[in-house]
């Protein structure tokens, strides 16, 4: 069996979408926070073999560890302006911890979820160097509870068979929609411009970047399961891995796509950046991806063009979930 947590998730569902298209159906167990149905829905019309809370994953989870061929740990909690660092440590470090050892002790495959947001300003660069990682200085408790787990990773000496965490960037695309502030800057420009005609993006309070020309690295989420798929499957040298498409684009070419898919003039201005995620703005992010290229991953990544477009037209304007 597969397990997938966080699988009512946003990149969680969608992995099970497209396991439920390779024929996976009845050997994929799903994890989540059930007691809250406000992402349900992302599931629906999906098939697998069960459904376990997570309260009680890790003990079952113990029971039956004969019966796992994978783990796939994308459970978190995500807010980037949480600032209670008690949720993250109980969330996104221990729990991840325990799901390590069980895999570890039962010899068990994982596969977890890091994040960019280690990297921080990227003052140390966007490299997935192992040597690094002790250097990076995340801007945010979620980004250092990724990054804790990431250091306490790289301490064991005794590990799964086969071990990666993906360091995921600026991921976009369907099954978002639970989301809320965290959604992607598409899904919010996409409902701006259908309530209002336009479209306002965060204004820079750098002098060295004009306002919209903050870039970050932005994958649509269809790669990102791809990319899960493979190391899943081939399962190459374990370690860290970034995932991003190693090209930064502009949040102003994000949201002149977003218009451009719906057929529209651009009409977009500024606001300022709110004063709780001020200072731990990200204005640059850049995946170095040689590592994944070098283990063997060799399909091309969607462009921005394209992934708009296709996340606007196939499931925002119809309401659709993948």
């Amino acid at each position: 069996m597969i397990i997938v947590t966080g699988a009512a998730g946003f990149i969680g569902s969608c992995l099970v979408a497209r396991l439920n298209e390779l024929g996976h159906r009845r050997d994929i167990v799903v994890v989540d926070d059930f007691y809250k149905n406000y992402k349900d829905a992302n599931l629906d019309d999906k098939e697998v073999r069960e459904w376990i809370h997570r309260d009680i994953f890790l003990h079952w989870f113990q029971q039956v560890p004969s019966m796992i061929e994978m783990v796939v740990h994308l459970g978190a909690r995500t807010d980037t302006a949480e600032q209670d660092v008690a949720i993250f440590d109980e969330l996104n470090l221990n729990y991840s911890k325990r799901i390590w050892e069980i895999c570890t002790h039962h010899q068990i495959p994982l596969v977890y979820a890091s994040s960019a947001a280690t990297y921080g300003d990227g003052a140390f660069g966007y490299d997935d160097d192992h040597d690094v990682v002790a250097s990076l200085q995340p801007l945010n408790p979620y980004g250092e509870s990724k990054q804790d787990f990431d250091l306490w990773v790289l301490e064991q000496a005794d590990t799964p068979p086969f071990w990666a965490g993906v360091k995921f960037f600026n991921v976009y695309g369907p099954n978002e929609y639970h989301k809320g502030r965290m959604a992607s800057v598409i899904f919010h420009t996409y409902h701006q411009i259908e309530k209002t005609g336009k479209m306002k993006l965060f204004r820079s309070h750098r002098a060295d970047v004009k306002d919209g020309e903050q870039r970050r690295d932005f994958i649509y989420v269809k790669d990102v399961v791809e990319v899960l798929l493979f190391l899943m499957n081939t399962r190459p040298e374990s370690g860290l891995y970034n995932l991003g498409t190693g090209t930064a684009r502009t949040f102003l070419d994000l949201a002149t796509l977003t218009f451009a898919a719906l057929d529209r003039e651009p009409s977009i201005s500024f606001i300022d950046t709110p004063a709780d995620i001020r200072d731990t703005y990200q204005y640059f992010t850049e995946a170095n991806m040689a590592k994944l290229r070098a283990a063997g991953y060799d399909l091309p990544f969607t462009s921005l063009e394209e992934g708009v477009q296709n996340y606007v037209r196939n499931y925002l304007v119809p309401g659709k979930y993948w």
